[in-house]
């Protein structure tokens, strides 16, 4: 097969969606790859070493999609990449359709394959590829949201640990799953003050179970998070409904109730954000201020942390691409049942069904595609 992996254009995205090591895997395997010169050197991949690996270094942006069977990414499409997918290519990467109609609207008119990584489940009914993504974005979260409380950015100038006779920062987590307890885990480790909120209380027992209590866990309600709202120096939305666009929390009204210069760090905001003053910001321009409330909403935290994203996300993904390579998108799809919910758009028509639901449109079972 012939695999294509682009150079990632959003702003300030340095990832890239196949490392050296899965190019050589790929290669072994007897498939083409083809890599966009530069595509890995913001992640610490030179080009030279995927010319070692046996891929080939193309310069033309517009050859690398135009002769690619599947083009591998890390973000979603821009419009200008969106132009130039067909219909009998098949493009893997991550896609959060629910909060982007036109991005979904353009996909479909390509025509072409659309899986995306952060649907596809696992055995324990996980998102194994969304995993890796949250983890980090979870743990980026408390470093960004205790950054922007510094004075200088607009913020409160609280320091989250407080010092000897000066109390901690407070923080509070909606949302105690992966994002969740990672931003949980890394304001516990700073010395603040953390409480998580969640509405399983399954999951809000495995939280308190391993942190000895030492975060307080709360069931997730209006009146919980009003509280929070009032008290919070630091809030991390790490609320997810599975390739859905997320609910809105906490409300503008609510921001009057907030301290003023406490920061809203939204983690959510690939599904649209889970507060209602949510806007995507870039890492040029991370941050702004509603209400005397500083809002953090960078749609690509992890892309800031390259190296690490890259080897995380690429270690989880390479089996998936392993088998659309091998097998191709409907044989690989077939086999597997949790593969099959990445299926997002296939040949005009949207098969997931929160995402058709979020816009009005038909949803066609994937199923009846692979069988």
């Amino acid at each position: 097969m012939k695999i294509a992996v682009p150079k990632e254009i959003k702003n300030h995205e340095y990832r890239v969606a196949l490392t050296p090591s899965g190019a050589r895997e790929l290669v072994a395997r007897g498939h083409s790859v083809a890599v966009q010169a530069g595509a890995g050197e913001g992640a610490g991949f030179p080009d030279a070493s995927y010319e070692a690996a046996g891929a080939s270094l193309e310069a033309n942006v517009d050859a690398v999609w135009r002769d690619a069977e599947l083009i591998l990414k890390v973000k979603e499409p821009q419009a200008e990449e969106v132009a130039r997918l067909t219909r009998g290519q098949t493009l893997f990467t991550y896609l959060h359709l629910a909060a982007e109609e036109t991005l979904t609207r353009g996909l479909m008119a390509s025509g072409a394959t659309c899986i995306a990584y952060e649907t596809i489940t696992d055995h324990q009914g996980g998102l194994p590829l969304l995993a890796p993504m949250s983890t980090v974005a979870g743990r980026m979260a408390i470093q960004a949201g205790a950054h922007s409380l510094e004075k200088a950015q607009g913020g409160a100038g609280v320091l989250l640990p407080g010092v000897p006779g000066v109390a901690p920062g407070k923080v509070a987590v909606i949302g105690g799953g992966v994002v969740g307890e990672n931003a949980a885990r890394m304001a516990l480790g700073l010395g603040a003050e953390v409480s998580v909120l969640d509405k399983s209380i399954a999951r809000l027992e495995v939280l308190d179970d391993r942190y000895q209590g030492r975060m307080k866990t709360v069931f997730s309600t209006a009146d919980a998070i009003d509280e929070v709202v009032r008290e919070s120096d630091l809030i991390v939305g790490a609320v997810l409904i599975p390739g859905a666009a997320a609910p809105k929390l906490i409300t503008r009204a609510m921001l009057a109730d907030m301290k003023p210069g406490s920061v809203l760090v939204d983690v959510a905001i690939d599904q649209g954000g889970c507060f209602e003053t949510s806007r995507a910001t870039t890492h040029d321009d991370p941050t702004y201020i509603v209400d005397g409330i500083v809002h953090y909403c960078v749609a690509n935290m992890p892309g800031a942390v390259a190296q690490t994203s890259t080897l995380a996300l690429t270690n989880a993904t390479m089996p998936f691409v392993i088998a659309l390579a091998d097998k191709g998108w409907k044989q690989a799809l077939a086999d597997d049942a949790h593969f099959l919910p990445g299926l997002n758009v296939h040949d005009g028509q949207v098969t997931y069904r929160a995402v058709a639901e979020a816009f009005g449109l038909e949803s066609v079972d994937p199923t009846r595609l692979v069988s």
